[in-house]
């Protein structure tokens, strides 16, 4: 069994080498131990998954239940994780540095850190206290016994203000700020992705698995992002084929998607201690 310190040293390795890698998004302890059983090396929670799993929308899940439910996926399985740790759950930088300690104790070996307000009529941070957030969970950081890698997140695409300009400045402040790893959700242009990864000089993280063009993990490699997430989009694709299921059933009366659905014997196998 890997120790806290060991696991962050792990999750930090690939961030260091050649080529972008993958890290899925389980949502519960099931789907932590399948995507171990599969291969993956390291995983990523996803605050939208979850929130669906427990019948709530996104960003509505309070600190100490996302507490508990990290800590079960960090329970689940022998992998390096890092977390879907929204805003920080609360505006001041000494509330965020807070949440990266309380992750840390729940066993993360990383976690990323929004600058969404969750405020429809202000959606993101003001510059400066952005930064200062980000910096507050640097210092956090930089004072537990092992290396946990802070991902600063700009979210002005998922908040519908697709400004590349400002996403890149900020990504640029929040990295002087100590972010180990730059985030931003929802630009999936080839173009604008490679010119935000040329404009840092740490590693970037995207997401695919939004509605619309996919790139590849070849395709993202030789634009030198460096990993790929694919946030609530695993969740999504399994509650797709429900949806599917039960309306199958309630409109036709048929139970055809069985034919689509994995074996008792070969999930059950999956399980097998």
């Amino acid at each position: 069994m890997l120790t806290q310190a060991e696991k962050g040293i792990a999750f930090r390795a690939p961030h260091q080498k050649m080529g972008a890698f993958i890290i899925p998004n389980p949502w519960d302890i099931g789907t932590a131990r399948l995507l171990g059983y599969l291969g993956f090396e390291s995983l990523a929670t996803t605050s939208a998954g979850y929130a669906f799993s427990v019948g709530q929308r996104d960003n509505t899940i309070g600190r100490d239940e996302m507490m508990a439910h990290v800590a079960a996926i960090v329970s689940a399985t022998e992998l390096p994780v890092s977390a879907d740790l929204e805003n920080g759950f609360g505006d001041t930088p000494e509330t965020v540095a807070h949440t990266i300690r309380l992750a840390a104790a729940a066993g993360l070996v990383g976690g990323s850190i929004e600058d969404a307000t969750n405020r429809p009529a202000d959606p993101i941070y003001g510059h400066e206290l952005a930064v200062e957030r980000i910096r507050a969970a640097a210092e956090a950081a930089r004072t537990l016994p092992f290396p946990f890698t802070l991902t600063g997140r700009a979210e002005n695409y998922l908040v519908g203000c697709p400004d590349l300009k400002d996403t890149i400045k900020r990504l640029q402040a929040y990295q002087e700020a100590g972010a180990d790893v730059l985030y931003a959700p929802g630009l999936t242009s080839k173009d604008d992705i490679a010119a935000l990864v040329s404009s840092v000089d740490r590693p970037v993280n995207v997401v695919m698995g939004l509605q619309g063009a996919q790139l590849s993990l070849a395709e993202l490699s030789d634009i030198g992002v460096k990993r790929i997430s694919v946030g609530s989009a695993l969740s999504r694709a399994a509650l797709g084929a429900f949806l599917r299921a039960g309306r199958e059933m309630r409109e036709h009366g048929t139970f055809d998607f069985a034919n689509e659905a994995v074996s008792y014997q070969e999930i059950s196998a999956m399980f097998t201690p």
